[in-house]
């Protein structure tokens, strides 16, 4: 399972989830940072990632668009980046479990 971390997230975040998700990518690190979200959305497609923000707005392109890619949305607010890799190390097995599911496409994960 592979992530793309949109924008708002830290590129610091990579390394303490590596061990959990493989080869996971950062907006930033691909030259897209300040991308609109269509290219972002676009981005975590072609490279067969799903899509972790901080931004709502993907509720709206998962909607219209529908999968892939899945979207998976942090709804923390203004958190530490402790406060993300602590969410996405616990709730590995939830994403897991979405990311297998054939018809979900966006997944909604609180603090």
């Amino acid at each position: 399972m592979r992530l793309l971390l949109d924008e708002n997230l830290s590129e610091s975040v990579l390394p303490a989830i590596v061990d959990l998700y493989p080869e996971s990518l950062h907006v930033r690190l691909l030259g897209a940072g300040g991308a609109p979200d269509d290219v972002v959305w676009r981005l975590a497609k072609e490279h067969g990632c799903v899509l972790v923000t901080r931004d709502e707005d993907f509720l709206r392109l998962s909607i219209v668009l529908g999968a892939p890619p899945k979207v998976v949305w942090l709804a923390v607010g203004n958190c530490s980046n402790q406060e993300v890799i602590r969410l996405l190390r616990t709730r590995h097995q939830n994403i897991q479990e979405f990311c297998s599911h054939e018809q979900a496409t966006f997944l909604t994960l609180g603090a």
